[in-house]
């Protein structure tokens, strides 16, 4: 039985990865992110091969960007980085799961849970 991996978006952090002005649009920038995510839905992404489920963690001014085809939009109640350490270990323990973020702290957390970590490069759009 083949297991679809669960990557898991840290959206503030790969949104604030490239100073484009996206402060001045926090909700903008993250609906950016999400449309731009929903390719990687059946691509995959290095070391995780689609299809994937994708779900990409918002907080703050982000937290009414809704879910599309593709991308699970999660609004954290609180702290995105508590929120994405509770979806990675809520997961089945053999079930592969990759989070996107430079966060040190957060990699830490989650790698204890047996998550794999990667830049928010891995999903930036050309350009950003």
């Amino acid at each position: 039985m083949v297991t679809t991996s669960l990557v898991i978006v840290d959206a503030a952090n790969v949104v604030g990865s490239v100073p484009d002005g996206w402060w001045r649009d926090r909700r903008g920038a993250a609906e950016r992110l999400r449309d731009h995510l929903t390719g990687f839905a059946t691509t995959g992404l290095p070391g995780f091969p689609g299809p994937v489920e994708l779900v990409l963690v918002v907080e703050g001014a982000a937290r009414a960007v809704e879910s599309v085809t593709g991308v699970r939009v999660e609004p954290a109640p609180g702290s995105g980085d508590d929120r994405i350490v509770e979806l990675v270990a809520d997961r089945a323990a053999d079930r592969p799961c990759l989070v996107v973020t430079a966060d040190r702290e957060l990699r830490r957390r989650v790698e204890a849970h047996g998550a794999q970590c990667a830049g928010p490069r891995t999903v930036r759009q050309p350009g950003g």
